[in-house]
């Protein structure tokens, strides 16, 4: 599925707010006539966007057919900004969050007011040094704790992550970072992007952005920056193509 994340309080549902997820399983138990509980392949925050994300749930006595072909009437009851791509069997044990070999985020930022790109890209108007910010960016492969930049008691079991790729590039007036990892920590996209800008701004150098790392400290980093530039983009699993 994909979905634009600025109407909604993130993916994850809440119980004074409204999220992807409630209005996916409301629009699924309608369509098949019995509850139907989703799980995600992560949570996304509020205002965060997905182009590829993944869910598992089980559905029962209804014919495989039915299942396949049901897009077309769980997208007529789900608002514009989600949509359904598409269902595909998977064993039992199958597992949405689990299961995701590799995950792939971007980040947009822009440097010139854009009415068309509001909740879509960060607007910034610093100058940047883009070639320290990839450089910094790179030294992201010599680590795996990223303790850093993480939100602190998200009950993870382990802060390592293994990135295999982290890199901004030039896109018409602004820039987007691609960063991809076997998996990522809460919030830990938008504090790398905070650090790297302040690499950019030239407020601190490759050393500084090796001590905070090395640090596992989520205060000596940057801030976070808006939700709005956050896409999740690719999911990988060992069984689907």
């Amino acid at each position: 599925m994909a979905y634009d994340g600025s109407l909604y309080h993130g993916w994850q549902i809440q119980p004074n707010a409204i999220t992807v997820q409630e209005l996916l399983d409301k629009a699924m138990s309608v369509f098949f006539r019995q509850p139907i509980e989703t799980l995600g392949c992560g949570r996304t925050d509020s205002g965060v966007h997905a182009t590829d994300f993944y869910a598992h749930f089980d559905v029962e006595n209804i014919d495989e057919t039915k299942v396949l072909n049901a897009i077309a009437g769980i997208n007529a009851m789900l608002p514009y900004q989600i949509a359904a791509k598409r269902i595909i069997p998977v064993h039992d044990d199958a597992h949405a969050r689990f299961d995701a070999t590799a995950r792939a985020y971007k980040y947009y930022l822009h440097f010139e007011k854009d009415p068309f790109k509001l909740n879509r890209s960060w607007l910034i108007k610093d100058k940047l040094d883009v070639a320290a910010m990839n450089q910094a960016a790179a030294l992201l492969l010599n680590y795996t704790d990223f303790s850093c930049f993480s939100k602190s008691n998200t009950q993870t079991f382990t802060n390592n992550c293994k990135v295999t790729k982290a890199v901004f590039e030039e896109q018409g007036d602004g820039l987007v970072f691609t960063i991809q990892a076997d998996r990522f920590l809460r919030n830990m996209v938008r504090a790398i992007m905070g650090t790297l800008v302040q690499i950019g701004k030239k407020e601190i150098n490759l050393d500084d952005f090796k001590a905070i790392i090395e640090s596992k400290n989520r205060s000596k980093a940057g801030q976070s920056v808006p939700a709005c530039g956050l896409y999740l983009v690719k999911i990988e699993y060992p069984y689907i193509r």
